[in-house]
C-alpha cells in the first residue's frame, strides 16, 4: 500500500484530500508526481544589465512603497527598489494577501519578466522572497519544479512535501536490464526520479526524462508483445478450411470489395486459415466498408461448424447491425440473434439458451456478450466494432473461451501508424485506404458568425427537401467550463433554436449526460426521420448509419482535434445525396486556421490524424484510459516517436532471449492482469 501522505509533517486529512485529487494518496505516488514544467531562475542579473524580455532573478533593497486602491475591485502596489547599480519598479495588481510581505529598507530576490515602462524598467506580478540568514539569493535562483496543482494546493506546498517525501523514501528500485541502460546510454531510475524533481541544470531534465518515458514505452511494448504471444503462441487456434459460403455472400452482395478491401480480407483468410489464433485490427475510414468484411469472417467461420459474435459499443448499432446482417445470413441458412441489455429476462434466457446450445450461429450485441452468463458452444470469431470504445479488458474477456477463437477488431477512428503501434501493439493491423467507388465526397465549409443566419437557412432548405441535420457542439451546458464563456453548449442551442430558427421543424437533443437508454431513444427517431435537426455533443462520433443526413453543423470547431472532426464529418455521406459539413470558428489564431484549412482540403482520415498529431502537441489522442493500459506519466505519445523505436527495439530484443531476461520479463508479465483488470 506505501506510506500514507498523513505520515508527513503539515499533510492532514484536509490537505490529503487534495491531494487524492490528484491521484496521490501515498509518499511512492508524490515521487511519481512528476513536474510539468520548470522555472528557470538561475539566470541573475543586477539593474543596470537589463533588458526588456529578459526573464531573470534580480536582488533589491527597497526604497519606498506605495500603494493606490484604484476602485472597490482593483488596488495596485508598486515598490521602487535599488540594488547598487540602478533603480526600477516592481509592480503588484491587487496585492490582497501579500501587501503586508514587504516593508521599505528590505532586501528581498524577485523573479519575473522585464518590461520598459513610463519610469524605466519594470517587473509585474513577480516571485519574490525575502533575502534573511535561512534563506539567500542562491537558493532563490535556483530551477524549480512546476507541479499540476488541484483545488487550494499551492507549488510551495508540493516543492516542500515531494522534497520531503524523496527524503524518506529509499532508494528506487531499478527495472531495466543493465544491457538495457548500457546499450540505449540511459541513467538509472533512482536518479531520474530525483533529478526531475531537483534538477541541477537544465541539462539535466531532457536524459531524466528520456529514462523515464523509455521505461514505460518499453513496459507497455513487452507487455504487448508478451499479450500478442500468449493470443497466438500458448494456445492453438482454429485452423479454418476453404470451404464456407464466403463466395455465396459475395455473389448475393450489389457491389464489388474494392481493391483495398480484397487486399484485407486475403490478410483475414490467411490468419484464420493458421492454426494460430488471428488477432487482427481492421483501421478503416468512415464508410470505407470494415462491416462487410466482418461479415465475409463470420461467414467464413460459421461455414466450418462455428459460432460468430459480433459486438458493437451501443445497443442502437448493434440493432443496426442486425438488421442489415440478420436477411443476409439467412439467405445462407444461418441464425442470427441480436444480445442487449434492453431484453426482457424471458427473452434472455431464451437468446442464452440459443447460443449455449448452438442453435445460434451468429450473435450480434453489445458488452452484454461478455457477461459471465452468456456461454458459447463452439465460439469461432469474436468481431468488436469501434474497438477503441471497448478496450484490452473487455476484448480479453470476449476472447476467453474453452477454445481460442480468432479476433477481428475494427475501428473508423483514423489512427496514425505511431499510435496505432502503441494502442494495438498485441494485434496485426489492416488498412482500408479507400472508399467504394460512387461514394460522393463531403464538401466542407469553414465559416464565423457572420454566415450563421445563411447557413441555418440552408439547414431548414435541406429539411425542406427530406434531409436532415447534425449541430454538434463542445459543451453540454454553459456552466461545464466558465473559461469557455464563448462556447455553444448543445442544451443552450438546442432551447433557443429549437423554438426560434427552427421552430416549426422536429429538434431533438443527445448528450453524454443522458443514460443510455434516453439517448438510444432519441437516435432511434433520429433514424426513423421523426427527428429532423439533432443538436449534440461528440456523443454521436461513433453513432448509427442515417443515409438521410446531409448536413453536419460544428459549432466552435476549434476546440476538436481534427481526427475527431472528421469522425463527426463522416456521420454525413452514408447515403446518395450530396452531403456537406459547416466549421464554424471565430479564431483567429494561425494555428486554428491551419487546421481549419486541412479540414477543408481533404477527407482522408489517415491524412488528417497525421497532421493532427503534428498540429495538437501533447494530449490524450482519445483516451488511452480506455485500453486498459497504464496511463504514461512522462512518456509523450506525440513527442517520444524515437524514444518508442528504441523502446520497441528493446522489446524485441527480451522476447527474442528469454534466457536472458528472465527478472525482467517475469515482473512485465505480472502486470499484465492488473492492467486488463483496469
Amino acid at each position: 500500500m506505501g506510506i500514507p501522505v498523513t505520515f508527513l509533517k503539515g499533510v492532514k486529512s484536509k490537505r490529503a484530500a487534495m491531494l487524492e485529487a490528484l491521484s496521490v494518496r501515498t509518499l511512492e505516488d508524490l515521487a511519481f508526481l512528476f513536474p510539468r514544467g520548470y522555472e528557470d531562475r538561475t539566470k541573475v542579473a543586477r539593474i543596470a544589465e537589463l533588458v526588456p524580455d529578459m526573464e531573470v532573478t534580480l536582488t533589491a533593497r527597497i526604497l519606498r512603497m506605495d500603494f493606490r486602491q484604484i476602485r472597490r475591485n482593483f488596488s495596485v502596489m508598486n515598490l521602487r527598489v535599488s540594488d547598487g547599480t540602478g533603480e526600477m519598479t516592481i509592480t503588484f495588481y491587487n496585492p490582497k494577501y501579500i501587501r503586508n510581505k514587504f516593508e521599505k529598507g528590505a532586501v528581498m530576490c524577485f523573479f519575473g519578466k522585464i518590461v520598459k515602462g513610463y519610469y524605466g524598467f519594470e517587473m509585474t506580478n513577480p516571485v519574490f522572497e525575502a533575502v534573511t540568514q535561512e534563506a539567500s539569493q542562491s537558493q532563490f535562483s535556483s530551477i524549480l519544479p512546476i507541479y499540476p496543482l488541484a483545488q487550494e494546493l499551492t507549488q510551495n506546498f508540493l516543492r516542500k512535501t515531494v522534497q520531503e517525501a524523496l527524503a524518506l523514501l529509499p532508494p528506487f528500485q531499478e527495472n531495466l536490464p543493465a544491457s538495457i541502460l548500457q546499450q540505449y546510454n540511459l541513467m538509472d531510475r533512482d536518479t531520474a526520479i530525483r533529478t526531475l524533481h531537483a534538477p541541477k541544470d537544465l541539462r539535466a531534465i531532457p536524459e531524466a526524462r528520456r529514462r523515464l518515458a523509455f521505461e514505460e514505452l518499453f513496459t507497455v511494448q513487452l507487455m504487448l508483445m508478451l499479450m500478442h504471444g500468449n493470443h497466438s503462441k500458448d494456445r492453438m487456434g482454429i485452423h479454418f478450411t476453404g470451404e464456407d459460403q464466403t463466395q455465396n455472400l459475395l455473389a448475393m452482395l450489389p457491389f464489388r470489395l474494392t481493391p483495398s478491401q480484397e487486399k484485407v480480407w486475403q490478410e483475414i483468410q490467411q490468419d484464420m486459415a493458421s492454426p494460430m489464433p488471428m488477432n487482427r485490427l481492421v483501421l478503416g475510414d468512415v464508410g470505407s466498408g470494415k462491416t462487410v468484411l466482418a461479415l465475409l469472417a463470420m461467414t467464413k467461420a460459421m461455414g466450418n461448424g462455428y459460432q460468430a459474435a459480433f459486438m458493437a459499443p451501443t445497443e442502437i448499432l448493434a440493432e443496426q447491425h442486425y438488421k442489415k446482417i440478420q436477411p443476409l445470413l439467412s439467405a445462407l441458412g444461418y441464425h442470427t440473434i441480436l444480445l442487449t441489455g434492453s431484453l426482457s429476462a424471458a427473452k434472455r434466457r431464451e437468446v442464452l439458451e440459443e447460443i449455449c446450445t448452438g442453435q445460434a450461429h451468429c450473435i450480434i450485441g453489445t458488452h452484454a456478450l461478455i457477461q459471465k452468463d452468456v456461454v458459447f458452444c463452439k465460439p469461432g470469431i469474436m468481431i468488436t466494432d469501434e474497438q477503441h470504445r471497448f478496450g484490452v479488458r473487455q476484448r480479453a474477456l470476449l476472447a476467453e473461451q474453452e477454445t481460442t477463437p480468432d479476433i477481428l477488431v475494427m475501428t473508423a477512428t483514423p489512427i496514425p501508424r505511431t499510435l496505432a503501434l502503441i494502442l494495438y501493439g498485441d494485434l496485426d493491423i489492416s488498412r482500408i485506404d479507400a472508399l467504394p467507388e460512387g461514394r460522393l465526397p463531403i464538401q466542407t465549409f469553414v465559416e464565423n458568425d457572420t454566415r450563421r443566419d445563411r447557413v441555418y437557412a440552408w439547414a431548414k432548405k435541406l429539411v425542406e427537401e427530406g434531409r436532415q441535420v447534425y449541430i454538434v457542439h463542445p459543451l453540454v451546458e454553459e456552466s461545464d467550463n466558465m473559461d469557455m464563456e464563448d462556447l455553444l453548449s448543445a442544451t443552450e442551442n438546442y432551447e433557443k433554436l429549437s423554438r426560434s430558427v427552427f421552430k416549426d421543424i422536429p429538434c431533438g437533443l443527445v448528450h453524454g449526460r443522458m443514460s443510455g437508454k434516453e439517448k438510444d431513444e432519441v437516435m432511434a427517431r433520429f433514424l426513423a426521420g421523426e427527428v429532423k435537426i439533432l443538436f449534440a455533443t461528440t456523443v454521436i462520433e461513433v453513432g448509427v448509419d442515417v443515409p438521410n443526413a446531409t448536413l453536419m453543423i460544428i459549432e466552435n470547431a476549434e476546440r476538436f482535434g481534427l481526427a475527431q472532426l472528421h469522425q463527426l464529418r463522416g456521420r454525413v455521406g452514408r447515403g446518395a445525396h450530396q452531403s456537406y459539413c459547416v466549421l464554424f470558428t471565430n479564431s483567429t489564431s494561425e494555428v486554428a486556421k491551419s487546421r481549419m484549412q486541412i479540414m477543408k482540403e481533404s477527407t482522408n482520415g489517415f491524412l488528417i490524424a497525421e497532421k493532427d498529431l503534428e498540429l495538437r502537441g501533447p494530449g490524450d489522442f482519445f483516451g488511452t484510459q480506455q485500453h486498459g493500459l497504464p496511463q504514461f506519466r512522462v512518456a509523450n505519445l506525440y513527442e517520444d516517436i524515437d524514444i518508442l523505436r528504441e523502446a520497441q527495439d528493446a522489446a524485441q530484443e527480451v522476447i527474442r532471449n528469454p534466457a536472458s531476461y528472465g527478472a525482467c520479463l517475469e515482473n512485465v508479465r505480472k502486470m499484465i492482469p492488473q492492467t486488463i483488470a483496469l
